[in-house]
Order: C-alpha cells, then structure tokens, then sequence
C-alpha cells in the first residue's frame, strides 16, 4: 500500500511534478496576499495620512505588481515566479516544448498572464462587493429597485454557488492528476493549455548563461528604441519585484502565521491603534454642552447616533455610513475603518 501511495504522488516518467510540489506553489502567492496586507495595514495604522492611500488603493498595487511580476517570469522562465520558485515550468500540453529560457510566447503567455492575474484580482473585488453587499442587508439599507440592480442582486446571490462549484471542479481535477488521470492539477492551467513540468539541467544552464538583448542598432526606428527602452524598464521593475519577494516570502509566510486566528490576543495587544485625543473646540466645557449633540459630519444634531469604534466618535448614521463606504478611513482621526465598525447606539430615549 505504501509504495502505490509513493507511486501515485512522485513524478511519471513523462517529468511531472507531484501533487505536493504543484500544491506548494499554489498555496506560495496564497500566502504573499494576505500578509503583504497586513503589513500596509499596519502601515496605514501607523501613519494614515501619509499611507492610507496603500490599503485604501491596495488591491490595484497589488494587480499592477503582479502582471508586471508574472510577466517577467513568464516572458523569461516560462512559469509563474512561484513556479519558478519551485523549478517548474509551463510547456504546451500539445505540441513540440520550448526551453524554459525562451519564455512563453503567443496565446498561452497571455492566457496564462490573465489567468495568474486578472482573474485572482477580479474574484476579490468581488468578494468585497458581495462582503459590502451583505453589509448593507443587515444594516437594513433598501434602495430603490431598477431592473439592472435586480439582475446585480441576483447575480451576488448566484456567486456562492458557483464559487463553490468552482472549488469543486478544483478538488476533482487534483484527485485525477494525482491518480494519473489527468496532465494538469488545475483549471486555470487547462484553460491556458498548458502543463507543468520539472526544469531540466539545460534550462537551468540556459538561464543562468541567457545573454543580455542586444543593443540598439544605429539604423533603429524611433518606435523601436522606446520599445526596447519599456521592455528593460519593466523588466528591471519585475526582476526587482522578484528578488524582493524571493528574499522576503518566508517572512511574509511567518507574518501570515503570526496574524492567524489563533494569535489574536496578541495581535490585539501588539497592533492596538491609540486612543485618539479629544478634538480642541471639545474641551471647553460650555462648547461641549452645546456641541455634545452633534454629528461633526453635518455639524447638526445627530440622528440614529453611530459610534466608530475605531476612533470613538459618534455621528448620524447616514452621515458616517456613506463616508466610511466612500473613503474607508474615520473622518476625524483617519484611521482605517470599515462598515462592520460601525457600532448603533440605543439611548434610553429612542
């Protein structure tokens, strides 16, 4: 039984990495996300208003980081960088393989690039919207119903099933590969056409002795030469990208352990954000009599008080609840602040 069970996991004779390998590297960029956003989280904690703008605008950085990051590696090894992290290739499931050194070229580059990518940056800001849209439902928020806005609706309330339905063809598609019935683990690398496989002691070589691109000749149009100038430009971004990561991806993975669910307490001690000091027209007294009852937002007197437990302070519920959702950050202290902070405050009164 136990030699079947290493039959089935170690690579065929036709150079397949096994079902841990290809795991691994899925679960390597998985990891880079979330701890990269943790740390400008703590970031923008630290200093809002110099690098607020980092987690309010922190998944188009990071898309534009990483088409450029997975560009490069796909234009130079011919695999992701965590795959090339791994010593992976990508090579056409049909037809004759390229050495890795030559990089993908034509549709199975940039499918391979949207898939990597677009897709991943797609799926999360979705994720935020139905997050957003969940939010709005148990804050009993109903506007009015156009047709449009019904088919929206209905299309977030389709996206469970088929994330799930997706998750699904995942898991079903990495038990065949595993069981040999399949050339790849996953959907995304089926759609590109392509499959993964070991670099072999000519690629490697090939990499490592790939000659710088030649330089501009003299009688070179103008187009050309700004060509050549954007690719070594954004090749450099990318390769300064990649030896960042390379050389902070553990760390980054000790970051995302260390902010788990089971560090909690320690999180909360450690990255609790300071208590915001009273604002200055406040202080007095006879103005706090007179002031205590309004929103600073609208500056009139506060209906449905809201307090941000963020920083403290209470407004009109409407008034903070289209500020929070437009800017993400409390208004009077500018920390980072979502919807779920919003906290309804029920006087003896109401």
């Amino acid at each position: 039984m136990a030699e079947h069970g290493a039959h089935l996991t170690t690579a065929a004779a036709d150079d397949r990495p096994s079902i841990f390998e290809v795991l691994a590297q899925d679960s390597l960029m998985g990891a880079v996300r979330p701890a990269l956003r943790h740390a400008v989280k703590v970031l923008a904690e630290s200093n809002p208003s110099r690098y607020g703008f980092l987690w309010r605008r922190f998944d188009e950085i990071h898309g534009v980081l990483d088409v450029l990051l997975q560009h490069h590696f796909l234009s130079r090894t011919s695999a992701s960088f965590s795959e090339n992290f791994y010593s992976l290739k990508r090579v056409a499931a049909s037809g004759r393989e390229r050495p890795a050194h030559l990089g993908l070229r034509g549709k199975h580059h940039w499918c391979s690039l949207i898939l990597l990518a677009l897709v991943p940056y797609l799926r999360a800001k979705l994720e935020q919207v139905l997050a957003k849209q969940r939010d709005e439902d148990d804050f009993s928020i109903r506007l009015p119903q156009t047709p449009l806005q019904r088919m929206y609706r209905a299309f977030l309330a389709a996206y469970p099933y088929v994330s799930m339905g997706w998750d699904s063809w995942v898991f079903c598609q990495q038990l065949l590969y595993v069981f040999g019935r399949a050339k790849t683990h996953s959907p995304f690398l089926w759609l590109a056409g392509v499959r993964l496989a070991h670099l072999t002691g000519h690629d490697i070589t090939n990499m490592d002795l790939k000659p710088a691109s030649p330089s501009t000749a003299i009688g070179s149009s103008v187009g050309e030469r700004l060509r050549r100038l954007t690719s070594t430009v954004v090749g450099g971004v990318a390769l300064s990208l990649s030896t960042s990561l390379s050389m902070g991806v553990f760390f980054l993975q000790f970051l995302e352990w260390w902010y788990s669910s089971e560090n909690q307490s320690t999180i909360k001690t450690l990255t609790s954000l300071p208590t915001p000091p009273p604002p200055i027209h406040l202080q007095n007294q006879q103005q706090l009599t007179r002031h205590s009852k309004a929103c600073p937002l609208c500056c009139k007197v506060r209906t449905n008080d809201t307090v941000l437990s963020t920083s403290g302070f209470v407004f009109c519920y409407r008034c903070i609840y289209v500020y929070i959702k437009a800017n993400q950050r409390c208004p009077m202290t500018g920390y980072p602040t979502e919807l779920q902070h919003l906290i309804k405050i029920y006087s003896p009164e109401s």
